[in-house]
């Protein structure tokens, strides 16, 4: 049996126009005209190029351009028509509602927000390698102080420079920037001195890090051998009654360069830690995400080690003041102890 249809409904049905994209677009192109023309100019020039009544405009024509989107997919209206209205909806969306950040922004970020925050999450981390440099500095120092010819076992001859039990004390505080070197032979390999110790330091600093898959093992071994070589250096220059001068020598640079030592140990061990305690994750993707937080470490890692290799190749040579280098490598380390460490509240703008 046929429904019966009321000559009401059928009149109705009869006089109610046809839907049509022409008169779809002729009701509402000019709000997509106009958003589009406010998106082009909030991308190139930004918020601020816009007045305060556009600025308001911007989410009522990103509403209207929305409506206009679920209509046309209603009606089945052209493609060309709906890629259109798709891409003007995400430009608005991202524009509108999206966080934007310039490079410079993002830059600014890195170093004020997640460079800091990388460094304090591996902060167990940070103190296990500084304990095992510090053991390393102890061992050696303890072996070589009762018996110098320890010394060889654990700096190269070719290394050491002549800085080894045998060499005179006038030597020695020479070697320290005290003696009678002539300045201008001085200066002219300050800038050949400062790019190998950042070269050379760097490298040391990327092996630890890179090693640190292999369940974070040579990482604390590498570190425990850095600790090795100081400490048997520093028990040379101490049985001379050289060790006071021989600490500002090393401050200078040291609390900056073995800070960073021990930060590129913790961002490897990070990574060890991940790969054998993955927790509820994967070990890959354990790995992935301690990744992640190592890499922002190890950026900082280099910009500290090229702060370093300043201070050592020429601030160390410039500054012949034992107190004064104390000075200068204390004040380094309280910078990074508060530039790390002290809590700042993230600004959202």
């Amino acid at each position: 049996m046929q429904p019966v249809t009321s000559p009401a409904a059928l009149a109705s049905a009869i006089a109610a126009p046809a839907f049509s994209t022409s008169r779809f677009r002729a009701e509402r192109e000019a709000d997509w005209i106009a958003f589009d023309l406010l998106l082009t100019r909030l991308e190139k020039k930004g918020a601020a190029a816009l007045t305060s009544d556009e600025l308001l405009q911007l989410p009522l024509l990103y509403r209207a351009t929305l409506s206009s989107l679920s209509i046309a997919r209603a009606t089945s209206l052209d493609k060309a028509l709906l890629d259109h209205l798709e891409a003007l909806s995400i430009r608005g969306y991202f524009l509108v509602y999206g966080v934007r950040e310039t490079r410079l922004s993002r830059i600014r970020r890195f170093f004020l927000y997640d460079w800091p925050a990388a460094v304090r999450s591996v902060w167990k981390e940070t103190i296990i390698i500084a304990l095992i440099i510090i053991l390393g500095a102890l061992t050696s120092w303890s072996l070589v102080a009762h018996q110098p010819e320890w010394y060889f076992n654990f700096v190269p001859e070719e290394m050491a420079g002549g800085r080894d039990p045998r060499a005179s004390v006038e030597f020695l505080q020479s070697t320290l920037g005290h003696g009678k070197a002539a300045a201008g032979e001085q200066e002219s390999g300050l800038h050949v001195f400062a790019t190998y110790l950042f070269t050379h330091n760097s490298q040391v600093s990327i092996l630890s890090f890179a090693l640190g898959f292999a369940f974070g093992v040579p990482t604390m071994m590498l570190e425990y051998y850095q600790g090795i070589g100081l400490g048997a250096m520093l028990a040379v220059f101490t049985n001379k009654g050289l060790g006071f001068d021989f600490g500002g020598w090393l401050f200078i640079h040291g609390t900056t360069e073995l800070f960073a030592a021990a930060l590129s140990g913790a961002a490897g061990l990070r990574i060890g830690t991940a790969v054998v305690f993955p927790g509820a994750r994967g070990r890959l993707e354990a790995a992935s995400h301690a990744g992640r937080t190592a890499g922002k470490v190890m950026v900082g890692v280099i910009l500290m080690l090229l702060v370093a290799g300043l201070l050592e190749g020429f601030g160390r040579q410039l500054i012949t003041d034992t107190l004064l280098r104390y000075g200068i490598g204390t004040l380094m380390l309280l910078f990074w102890l508060a530039y790390y460490y002290v809590p700042r509240r993230e600004d959202v703008t």
